[in-house]
């Protein structure tokens, strides 16, 4: 009883969080980016052109779009997808429609100032909804579908996606500034999508050859608080063996490795990487949602698995 209510609390933190980045992505579409008649990638790209070329509202075109390309969708990339993304592409077009009639007039009289604004919340919307696994459809759609049928991954279709969309507008509206624009926002929602997905994921990885490697171990251990793994490896020049160390941390506690490490041995060779996610103790929980029905491999699947790594270990 008490794992089902922990499952209800976590979806529905997801549709809450889903909703508000949604929200916050219409807005900064409606009372920024629209008032300046910038075309943007996405079906709210797509929307404009058609409200400019025809007059229907954004959010008519851009649901109706959406519910087409999900029936599209639907057996090619099957029902989960379908049925996860038809909530944020329903709730977008709600929010648009409230938002756009709301400001009409925007909020400042300088475009680029506006498209700035406008694409840093996009960008902060997209970003929240991404992390609580949602999906406002459009070229996510298009993405998913292509990536079935192709080798283009689902972020360089994206990308082409919306380049066409975003150039089409020079051709029908001939104004280079407005496509420019476009270029920017596009710009904009990537970056800040990217740094609101992975800013609370940012972490360090140390790799660490020296020959003091216990007493460089046993101080990050004590005074950083941080676990380190011991590789065993060999010099190919000098065919002796030798320690690495292994350590993982957080962004902000890199400093304090690096002093620990200098400390002990200044002569250490050290490389420095940092990683999107680090998952497990003493770092992020891994949050994926996990198939009530997931087949369990049968024994001769382990087997033959077990039989490949064996393989590959003696080439």
């Amino acid at each position: 009883m008490a794992l089902s209510k922990t499952k209800l609390w976590v979806t529905a933190k997801d549709y809450i969080f889903i909703t508000l980045g949604i929200a916050l992505y219409a807005f900064g579409f409606s009372a920024f980016i629209f008032p300046e008649k910038v075309v943007i990638g996405g079906l709210a790209g797509v929307g404009t052109i058609i409200y400019f070329l025809t007059g229907i509202p954004v959010a008519v075109s851009q649901f109706g779009i959406n519910m087409a390309l999900l029936m599209m969708a639907y057996r090619i990339v099957g029902k989960q997808f379908v049925l996860g993304t038809i909530y944020g592409a329903t709730m977008i077009s709600v929010f648009v429609g409230i938002f756009t009639p709301l400001f009409e007039g925007g909020f400042t009289n300088e475009p680029f100032m506006n498209i700035t604004i406008g694409g840093v919340l996009c960008g902060l919307g997209i970003g929240t909804a991404f992390v609580h696994n949602g999906s406002s459809g459009g070229t996510d759609i298009i993405a998913a579908m292509a990536s079935k049928k192709s080798n283009v991954s689902i972020g360089r279709m994206m990308l082409y996606t919306d380049v066409v969309i975003i150039s089409s507008s020079f051709f029908l509206f001939h104004h280079l500034d407005k496509m420019v624009f476009g270029f920017v926002v596009l710009f904009l929602v990537s970056y800040m999508a990217d740094l609101v997905v992975n800013t609370n994921r940012q972490a360090v990885q140390f790799t660490i050859f020296s020959r003091h490697w216990q007493e460089i171990a046993t101080a990050i251990n004590n005074d950083a608080h941080r676990g380190c793994t011991v590789l065993n490896g060999m010099g190919f020049y000098s065919k002796g063996e030798v320690k690495i160390l292994l350590v993982m941390c957080r962004k902000i506690e890199s400093v304090t490795i690096s002093r620990i490490i200098k400390s002990i041995d200044p002569d250490a060779f050290v490389t420095q990487a940092n990683v999107n996610g680090v998952y497990g103790k003493g770092f992020d929980e891994l949050k994926v949602k996990i198939a009530s029905t997931h087949p369990k491999p049968s024994s001769t699947i382990q087997d033959n698995i077990a039989k490949d790594v064996l393989a590959d270990r003696r080439r």
